[in-house]
This record gives structure tokens, C-alpha cells and sequence, in this order.
């Protein structure tokens, strides 16, 4: 049988409107602890799937732990593209288990969730599962995640990816929402979080368009 390409995107790819990205506990008692990621790349990373989600329009729910009586507040450069905007504290380690918080993922009823967060192998996994048990299909961005150790975190995103979890990157998050260059309207956005939050990357961007005057979408 002859197979026939299609010039189309696969159903599997993310777009900006079919998921919820929720993302969990980026606070300093929860970062203080972190060992599987360093400190910094976790920040850069946070704020590149934040940026990418708020400039796309995802929908996005920042819920936080024991926000005021231990953990600290949520990592600012994660809520800033995101002014105004309702924290959900909890008192579970598992979201997937409080009461405000599955009450916004049914508000949205988007089918998909994305999850980044601390630790990986608590507040990650524990919705993950529960999530992926009642049908929706979960995505885990893997490098904006971590835990008290590189053991931890891996064998936590293992069990995910057993359970049928799809793990991706931050950079991949933006890069898979923006797909073609010629898409003028988020080029720009797109663009910007790269040269900003997206390493040796975003460093060719800027490189190629100071020198050369250069465009993706050309």
C-alpha cells in the first residue's frame, strides 16, 4: 500500500489552544532543595514556558504550596507575564487532588495538560497519574521540572513516560506552538523569548540578525 504525505501537522503536536499548562510550586522552599537542575537554568526555563504560554494565549493555571506559611512566594519572572492573575493555593501535594484547581482545569475543558513544576517526583507525578487515569492527555516539560536529586527527578519522569506521559522541553513548548516562521503575528514573541531565555539559541538569533540582518521566515 502507497502512503501519501499530506503537507499538515500531526494531531499529536501542541497548539496554543487545545491544553491547559499548569504549572506547579516554582517557590524558593521548593528551589532551595532542588539538586537536578541548577537554580538558574531552572528560572530561565520557567520563565521561557511562562512567556511562551502567556504571549500564545494558553490557557495557564500557577497554583502554589503553603504559599504563605512555608514555601515562599512563586518565582517572579513566572507570574509576571501573568499580571493580575489568581494563584491557587493548596494544602495537597498532588493538585490533582484540590478542589480549586480541578474546578478551573473543567472551567477550561481542554482536554490536554501540560505540566511544569517541583518537585518532579511529587507535585509532577501526582497529577500526571491522576490526569492521565482519567483520560486527558498529558505532556511533562521535563527540563522546567526538578528534584532533590538527579535519581529522583529521572525516575520520576520514567514512571510518567511508562504511564503514557509524552515529555518534552521548554524551548521545544515554544518552538512547537510557533511551528513556521512565516507566522508574522508571533514571530516576534517567538523570537524574543529565544534571544532572551533561550541559551546558545537565542545567541545565533541575535548573531544572525545584528550581522546579517537575517529571518526565519525567508
Amino acid at each position: 500500500m502507497t502512503v501519501q504525505a499530506k503537507a499538515t501537522p500531526g494531531a499529536r503536536l501542541l497548539t496554543p489552544t487545545d491544553h491547559t499548562l499548569i504549572m506547579i510550586d516554582f517557590q524558593s522552599q521548593m528551589a532551595f532543595a532542588t539538586k537536578s537542575i541548577d537554580a538558574s537554568l531552572l528560572r530561565t526555563n520557567a520563565a521561557l514556558v511562562a512567556g511562551a504560554a502567556a504571549g500564545f494565549g494558553a490557557s495557564t493555571i500557577l497554583t502554589t504550596v503553603a504559599e504563605k506559611s512555608f514555601s515562599g512566594p512563586m518565582f517572579p519572572e513566572v507570574t509576571a507575564p501573568f499580571p493580575g492573575k489568581t494563584l491557587l493555593d493548596r494544602t495537597s501535594m498532588n493538585s490533582w487532588e484540590d478542589e480549586a484547581v480541578i474546578a478551573e482545569v473543567n472551567a477550561i475543558g481542554k482536554s490536554r495538560i501540560v505540566l511544569a513544576g517541583l518537585w518532579t517526583s511529587v507535585c509532577i507525578v501526582g497529577p500526571a497519574l491522576s490526569a492521565l487515569e482519567q483520560g486527558f492527555e498529558v505532556f511533562v516539560i521535563t527540563d522546567a521540572c526538578g528534584d532533590v536529586s538527579d535519581e529522583a527527578h529521572e525516575r520520576a519522569v520514567t514512571r510518567m513516560v511508562q504511564a503514557g506521559a509524552q515529555p518534552i522541553t521548554a524551548l521545544q513548548y515554544l518552538l512547537e506552538m510557533q511551528r513556521d516562521w512565516a507566522r508574522g503575528e508571533t514571530y516576534d514573541l517567538t523570537t524574543g523569548l529565544a534571544k532572551t531565555f533561550g541559551g546558545a539559541y537565542g545567541l545565533g538569533i541575535i548573531y544572525a540578525k545584528s550581522m546579517f540582518g537575517a529571518s526565519e521566515g525567508h
